[in-house]
């Protein structure tokens, strides 16, 4: 069985200088800065540093061969002052407690830049998902639902995908919990599939949004579409959806990477003819095999000459390493956390404007809290009121941060932590610290 592990005071490690910024390091540096942009009481400050609870469980899988192996599985709650707690469920053999605590943090913020009525939470079970055969990923979802159900459900904590589970692991997860309840509960996780309650454009939503997004902050900048290159590290469902929206409306994608490496062709790629890192894992070297684009490393899509940098693979990618030699225009951050405290620094003594992931990807969240919607009052909505729903939600929290930023003279990123935190900080102080 999980225990429960009571929030400590004491400040995780730092890095040393050689070693990548944690999530939790980069969060708390984010709200020590943003908080310098705003008159937050101290108490509620202190309050936001720190998550309401981590819950830690093991989770033994038999596996196929019949031995058994014990995994470590984590439930991070950062806040739930505006609401349930909300966030994905990973797994990846890097998952860790204080990765998951920051992941919490940025999801409080994103639902609040939103002015969505969740709070943050994050969690993962430490594993290679390759590893596992279908029958025991999905043994091992059912147990590991069972372990954290005390602290899930509707109006408690509303798990999602993330890297390593999908809409499949999303069902399991809906059904262990059903069953043990007596009753289906759909509105238990989001991202499902449609046919037990998902929402139609749920898995295109982070994409979609960091599109929208894009497409506004190049307007803001006068970029005509039409006349913007972009450059998209990672294409999994974020990146791809991304590239290929932003494509359609008529921006020029010249690069994309997966995992093994990206391709570049300054004249525009067909990305729609390319499979994402979902629909067929490391297609794009295929692609690059079969046609006549260039080769480059992920490193050296970070620094090719484009009006827009979409980082949409993976955390740090952007350091104090490489930020000097970022040659974009714009970055646009559709992954979780993918830059640095340190990178940021250069990036806005460069002047160059980075848009956060806290707004930019935050359609994943955005959409799911519509399924939660259509789950609560047993309505389905069609795949055109989801999108023109999106649409509206992301230009009214765009234009929020983009107030912000015209009026405080601050960076984007300080912009949406100024929306985020007077909000989060306006709900502490009317509700107030139970005695």
């Amino acid at each position: 069985m999980g225990t429960d592990q009571h929030v400590s005071t004491a400040e995780p490690q730092q890095s040393s200088s050689d070693e990548p910024e944690t999530a939790l390091e980069t969060a708390r540096r984010q709200l020590a800065r943003a908080r310098s942009n705003l008159e937050i009481d101290d108490a509620i400050h202190e309050r936001l540093r720190y998550p309401r609870a981590v819950h830690e469980v093991t989770v033994p899988l038999e596996r196929d061969d019949g031995s058994v192996d014990v995994f470590t599985g984590y439930r991070a709650q950062h806040d739930s002052v505006r609401g349930p707690y909300k966030g994905g469920l990973r797994y990846h053999p890097e998952v860790t407690r204080d990765e998951c605590v920051g992941l919490a943090m940025w999801m409080t913020w994103k639902c609040a830049v939103m002015d969505i009525p969740f709070g943050g939470a994050k969690g993962g079970v430490v594993v290679d998902p390759k590893s596992l055969s279908a029958d025991e990923k999905e043994r091992l979802t059912r147990r590991f639902m069972q372990e954290i159900r005390g602290v899930i459900g509707p109006t408690k904590d509303i798990p999602a995908p993330d890297m390593g589970t999908d809409p499949q692991t999303m069902a399991w997860l809906m059904d262990a919990y059903s069953m043990q309840e007596g009753e289906t509960i759909p509105g238990v996780v989001t991202g499902k599939p449609p046919a037990i309650g998902g929402s139609k454009g749920r898995e295109r939503a982070p994409g979609r949004s960091v599109a929208i997004v894009t497409r506004k902050t190049c307007e803001y900048f006068d970029y005509p579409l039409s006349e913007t290159t972009v450059a998209v590290q990672g294409f999994g469902s974020v990146g791809a959806n991304a590239a290929r929206l932003l494509d359609e409306w008529g921006a020029d994608v010249v690069a994309v990477s997966d995992v093994n490496g990206g391709i570049y062709d300054p004249d525009g790629l067909e990305v729609g003819a390319i499979p994402s890192h979902d629909e067929e894992p490391e297609a794009v070297t295929r692609y690059a095999e079969e046609t006549d684009v260039s080769r480059l490393s992920n490193d050296e899509l970070l620094e090719l000459d484009v009006d827009v940098l979409v980082p949409a693979a993976v955390g740090n990618v952007l350091t104090e390493d490489n930020a000097a030699a970022v040659d974009a225009d714009l970055v646009v951050e559709g992954a979780n956390g993918p830059t640095t405290f340190a990178a940021d620094a250069i990036l806005e003594e460069r002047e160059i404007p980075v848009v956060p992931d806290i707004l930019a990807n935050a359609g994943g969240v955005t959409v799911s809290y519509f399924e939660w919607l259509q789950d609560i009052n047993r309505r389905r909505w069609s795949l055109e009121r989801v999108h023109e729903e999106l649409d509206s939600e992301m230009v009214t929290a765009w234009n929020a941060v983009r107030e912000e930023v015209e009026q405080r003279d601050v960076t984007w990123r300080d912009g949406a932590y100024v929306v985020a935190l007077s909000r989060i900080a306006e709900a502490h102080d009317i509700r107030g610290l139970w005695p």
